[in-house]
């Protein structure tokens, strides 16, 4: 069994119990991190692959929980907003998660194949292709729908929005669509005809599902951006498809309607 990396876990329980001082957790939380705990010890253990399923399962589920905001003893507290960054713009607002971070933390401890490393190179030129295609793609088919239009800014919050973005939302919801569920079905489909294709599609579908609460147009334009996540994903790794989605983002954030036109 791989040890785990000892010293970032005593980092985040070092982040974790200040939170929990700091009045931001409370002891329920200990419940969801119990949990990952006991499903992460039952994926690591080699000795009985059904104990790594139920595992892998119990995960799942409290990854849903957690992305959700389901689970109790996270206060999450409102660092923007509601905020009109400009004057056809619905308010947006933002806030640092606590409970959404812990998948993040739990698949780079338990689950570090996800991270798939390739050459600088090769995922820099990764990055710049499935960049390049995903706002195309994703961006232009929003200007398309009526969805947003060009806006230059920059709001006096946005070097917030940057570290929050990067670090609680994009380098999450990559360890878990590209690395998580796209690497692992890559595996388990490697013995069929285009499997590599059919896990990217699959992850990408799921992520654009998991727009669905924004409407139809975002499901539809997140799983075109998904597309070009998988690819950097692939040929780039975990990193590329991090800062494909980042960048993504950003144009999104800095040249356009952010987040989306009101009416």
């Amino acid at each position: 069994m791989i040890a785990l990396p000892w010293l970032y876990l005593a980092f985040l329980s070092i982040g974790y119990s200040l939170a929990l001082f700091a009045g931001q957790l409370d002891a329920t939380a200990l419940i969801a991190i119990a949990l990952l705990l006991l499903a992460g010890f039952a994926v690591r253990q080699q000795k009985s692959r059904y104990g790594r399923y139920l595992g892998h399962g119990l995960f799942v589920v409290l990854a849903l929980a957690l992305a959700l905001h389901w689970l109790p003893g996270f206060y999450n507290g409102s660092v923007i907003g509601p905020e009109v960054f400009t004057d056809d713009a619905v308010p947006y607002s933002m806030y640092l998660n606590l409970d959404k971070p812990l998948i993040g933390f739990w698949l780079l401890l338990v689950c570090p194949w996800i991270v798939g490393r390739r050459s600088l190179r090769l995922s820099l030129y990764a990055t710049a292709l499935a960049l390049t295609l995903s706002a195309l793609a994703a961006l232009g088919g929003a200007i398309l729908l009526g969805i947003i239009h060009w806006e230059p800014k920059w709001p006096s919050q946005g070097w917030l929005w940057v570290l929050n973005n990067l670090l609680l939302v994009t380098l999450i919801e990559e360890a878990l669509f590209r690395g998580y569920i796209q690497g692992g079905l890559s595996q388990r489909f490697k013995q069929l005809p285009y499997g590599e294709n059919l896990a990217l599609m699959c992850a990408a579908l799921l992520f654009g599902l998991a727009h669905l609460g924004a409407g139809w147009q975002w499901v539809l334009l997140a799983s075109i951006a998904g597309v070009g996540y998988g690819l950097a994903y692939r040929f780039g790794g975990l990193s590329a498809a991090i800062a494909t989605h980042f960048g993504l983002n950003l144009l999104h954030f800095g040249l356009f309607t952010y987040p989306m036109l009101a009416g």
